[in-house]
């Protein structure tokens, strides 16, 4: 797509996967603003090049209309809270009276579609979420498909698997000692490099199709302790001991997770987008990450 004026990126949630869109966008030129919780983050953002202005979800955001002026495109990576999605809630009504954004992203989950036991889910699947968490997001991707169904803001969903990249991974776990190889039969994750998150928003930015839902995913589901021992394999080290589900002293939190069983299909992002994965399944992930930490 060719913009008439330099485009502007406002991310509500300047966090780990929307920085690397953030940095991608402003090396090609981008204008690029967001929200960010603290000063000093909002200081690191500066010297980037992003205009980033504290926003705590609970209070509005000063000068809104100023902040966003000249937005073209408009992100949210902010997880609903208390059931209600915190910028609807806060400035919804002021979004959907936009006039200027010709492209609006929503980072959801693929935990909407639940527990499938190891089956196949893709965009048609039916939502069923097996814990309130999962429920929250279905209520807020409504929410933000209703904007677009009543207001024309051109909206749409990413659903994202389990994110992973630099400084966000199990390699330093599994080097020194921590980490654990857990083994639930038919246990199986999707997973995605944040690189690739941002390769398929740019992609999307590029053919806007409002309404439309995105898997974000890469082309292979696996057990999570075959990605402990393909590191372990990768490093030159033992892996750690398989340890029974039953017996891994899992919080409730991280327990959740495995609560749901499912194979995310991502062929919607291939056929319509035309992504090409950089990282395909974890196995050149892990490579990559290796190989920066070695020379990066």
């Amino acid at each position: 797509m060719t913009y008439q004026t330099t485009p502007r990126l406002f991310c509500f949630g300047l966090g780990y996967s929307a920085s690397v869109l953030a940095r991608a966008l402003l090396s090609e030129g981008w204008r690029v603003a967001g929200t960010c919780r603290d000063n000093s983050t909002q200081k690191a953002l500066s010297t980037q090049g992003v205009d980033a202005y504290i926003f705590d979800g609970q209070s509005p955001l000063q000068n809104f209309n100023d902040v966003l002026v000249g937005t073209t495109h408009l992100l949210s990576s902010v997880p609903p809270v208390n059931s209600k999605d915190p910028i609807l809630q806060i400035h919804g009504a002021q979004i959907a009276a936009m006039t200027s954004l010709q492209w609006t992203g929503y980072l959801s989950t693929t935990g909407v579609y639940g527990n499938q036991s190891g089956g196949w889910v893709d965009e048609t699947s039916p939502l069923e979420p097996t814990g309130e968490r999962g429920q929250r997001r279905v209520d807020a991707e409504l929410a933000w498909l209703a904007l677009r169904r009543d207001h024309a803001i051109p909206v749409h969903l990413f659903r994202l698997a389990g994110i992973y990249g630099p400084g966000r991974n199990q390699i330093d776990a599994v080097r020194n000692g921590t980490a654990k190889r857990i083994d639930k039969l038919g246990q199986v994750f999707s997973r995605i490099h944040v690189d690739d998150i941002a390769s398929v928003l740019k992609a999307s930015m590029a053919q806007p199709n409002p309404g439309a839902a995105y898997n974000v995913c890469d082309d292979e589901a696996a057990p999570p302790q075959d990605v402990i021992s393909y590191i372990a394999a990768q490093l030159g080290i033992e892996p750690p001991p398989v340890t029974a589900f039953d017996d891994a002293n899992l919080s409730p939190m991280a327990q959740s997770f495995y609560r749901d069983n499912k194979r995310v299909s991502n062929k919607r992002i291939k056929d319509e987008l035309g992504v090409a994965l950089e990282w395909p399944t974890y196995r050149e992930g892990i490579k990559g990450l290796l190989a920066c930490s070695a020379s990066c």
